[in-house]
């Protein structure tokens, strides 16, 4: 059973910053592609940013400039950095891994507990 653990989460101001990270447990996270989804009250799930095996991003069109995400392979672990952040932004967010070689086209495979992030205005 493959487990994702999320942390980093929390209230901040419009402008301000977090730092997502999660923490997996899978044997096979070197070869698999790693993304962080939100969803926010009312609206749909959508894939903020991914990350491939080999270190290729893609980013939501609105977070674009604003968001980072990186993966450590020794540690199993997948950040994402977000400054500045806006109201928008508020939503749960999910850590994700997609199966070994699987391609970020195709829903992923495990999911986190997710983590609240809430931006004021």
């Amino acid at each position: 059973q493959v487990q994702l653990v999320e942390s980093g989460g929390g209230l901040v101001q419009a402008g301000g910053s977090l730092r997502l990270s999660c923490v997996t447990s899978t044997s096979a996270f070197a070869n698999s592609a790693m993304g962080w989804y939100r969803q926010a009250p009312g609206k749909q799930r959508e894939l903020v940013a991914s990350i491939t095996r080999t270190d290729i991003t893609n980013y939501v069109d609105s977070v674009k400039g604003r968001f980072a995400i990186s993966r450590d392979n020794a540690k199993k672990t997948v950040v994402l950095q977000m400054n500045p952040l806006k109201p928008e932004d508020t939503a749960v967010y999910y850590c994700t891994a997609w199966l070994p070689f699987a391609p970020t086209q195709s829903p992923p495979k495990y999911w986190g507990q997710g983590t609240q992030v809430t931006v004021s205005s």
